[in-house]
């Protein structure tokens, strides 16, 4: 059990680092994870608003709207007043956003692609035992996230 935590606790330190290291994406700007996944959610969900993004990426509106500023700002995404209701703002991608966009999508194909091929030779016995373990310690997360609340 002690060797699971290790491994678990160095998985989880390891995607923080990749998270916390800024990358362009193929732009002249760098670019947070947090900035990316955002980035990701706009380009998945064309002409949303920011309300719908934030309901999207799980936080509040406003945490929404200082990141959408910043990424304005650097010039990766564009609002617009919505013609069918004035109070809401559309957000969408600018062409720098789009270039982003489709590197980070690059970028997980790529190394997604190197994951699955590994999985995909295992037995759907290691398969079934690796999933169950997954949901279990995704429910426990999540169990320790609402108590926090």
């Amino acid at each position: 059990m002690n060797q699971i935590n290790q491994k678990l606790n160095s998985i989880v330190s390891l995607v923080n680092q990749l998270d916390a290291r800024p990358k362009t994406f193929g732009t002249d700007v760098k670019l947070t994870g947090t900035d990316i996944h955002l980035i990701e959610l706009i380009g998945d969900n064309t002409n949303a608003g920011v309300t719908g993004i934030a309901k999207l990426a799980g936080v509040t509106k406003g945490a929404v709207s200082q990141k959408l500023k910043q990424l304005e700002k650097k010039g990766i995404i564009a609002k617009a007043e919505d013609p069918e209701n004035l109070s809401r703002s559309l957000v969408s991608l600018t062409s720098k956003g789009k270039v982003a966009y489709f590197a980070h999508k690059h970028w997980h194909e790529t190394m997604d692609g190197g994951f699955n091929r590994y999985y995909n030779t295992l037995t759907k016995e290691k398969t079934e035992t690796i999933e169950e373990f997954l949901g279990k310690l995704e429910k426990l997360l999540a169990g320790l996230l609402a108590v926090e609340k």
